[in-house]
């Protein structure tokens, strides 16, 4: 997917619209710990005392989630008061590039 390198969008620490600079964020610092603490305390629970787990066996499956597009997340710059904003969702997509401006 195509992203222009620059856009207009508003700004909240500049109250109005602003041209804004437009770059990609890392998402690999972005699982918190907790969570998956959680699930693995209730498998623990539910593979504890007689019988087998209820969950089937992922050790012969190769696909056990494997995923083939990667989420981006966008951050945006403005250019007059230098304050960078994050788009709040991250989009899951294949291919991310940021293209020049159609107009130069």
């Amino acid at each position: 997917m195509k992203y222009p390198r620059e856009a207009k969008r508003y700004c909240p620490k500049c109250n109005k619209h602003t041209d804004q600079k437009l770059e990609r964020v890392k998402t690999s610092g972005r699982r918190s710990g907790s969570s998956l603490k959680k699930g693995r305390r209730k498998t623990v629970k539910l593979d504890y005392g007689y019988g087998g787990s209820p969950y089937p066996k992922l050790e012969n499956n190769r696909r056990a989630g494997a995923k083939t597009s990667q989420k981006v997340m966008i951050r945006y710059g403005c250019k007059t008061c230098g304050k960078k904003t994050q788009s709040m969702n991250a989009i899951r997509m294949k291919k991310f590039e940021i293209a020049q401006a159609t107009g130069q």
